[in-house]
């Protein structure tokens, strides 16, 4: 119990945020209704995350514009990959987004390395068999009636052995991969909000004018595509959550 008399939530959530807007987003809320308490932790802070989380606690390794590789630069990344081996080693849940997708595959073995273009925008995915019967089915389909997930990223991760590939997109073929129950890797952003889609704009407002990619673009898509992507996600998300709790 808590001071005031409200009880305590039996799990937490650690959040790995590399940039401000680039957080939890939808996911936040379905954390919250899971009982789950949030600690979020910025970039350079990985060694703050208790080493000894309960079993049942979650890690959320969220994206960033910076490469698995460039420890160099970004000596943090050291400790980040360090914590992800752990989590992953002791058989805790951890859910990887895009610069944390590629963490968790680098820790399991697999490949990441930059291919000089840039997949930006919203746009659908391809289902694989196996993601067609996992947690990623609400994002099936094609046509007009397909989800448009965000994507935001020029490197890419090979599929860990032993990992099952979800997704694809004709650019990217290796887009997800799950590793047991307990480890969700995905390239592309599920968890943005589009109505705080200036927040991505105005921040990585170089990278997009590198890219030649109109912010006005991704606006009206994330206008459009918003909606359809908030339902989708709620039902991917909160169907890994409630697996994790079974």
């Amino acid at each position: 119990m808590s001071r005031n008399g409200t009880s305590s939530p039996a799990r937490t959530a650690y959040a790995l945020q590399h940039v401000a807007f680039e957080d939890l987003g939808l996911l936040e809320p379905l954390l919250a209704e899971r009982g789950y308490g949030v600690r979020s932790f910025g970039a350079g802070t990985a060694n703050r995350v208790p080493e000894d989380a309960g079993a049942d606690d979650l890690l959320v390794v969220l994206g960033g514009p910076i490469g698995v590789s460039e420890e160099d630069l970004y000596p943090f990344l050291h400790d980040e990959k360090l914590l992800v081996r752990r989590w992953i080693a002791e058989g805790r849940p951890i859910l990887g987004i895009c610069l944390g997708a590629q963490l968790i595959a680098e820790a399991l073995g697999a490949e990441v390395n930059a291919t000089g273009r840039k997949e930006i925008g919203f746009a659908p995915l391809a289902l694989t068999p196996e993601g067609r019967s996992s947690v990623l089915a609400p994002l099936s389909g094609s046509g007009p009636e397909a989800v448009h997930v965000l994507h935001w990223h020029g490197d890419q991760f090979g599929i860990p052995r032993g990992a099952v590939r979800l997704a694809e997109t004709p650019g990217f073929p290796n887009q997800a991969f799950s590793a047991g129950d307990r480890v969700l890797a995905l390239q592309f952003h599920i968890e943005a909000d589009a109505e705080r889609i200036e927040h991505w704009l105005v921040g990585h407002a170089v990278e997009l004018a590198a890219a030649g990619v109109l912010p006005g673009t991704i606006r009206d898509d994330a206008r459009r595509r918003g909606p359809a992507l908030a339902i989708a996600a709620r039902a991917v998300l909160g169907e890994w959550l409630d697996r994790l709790s079974a």
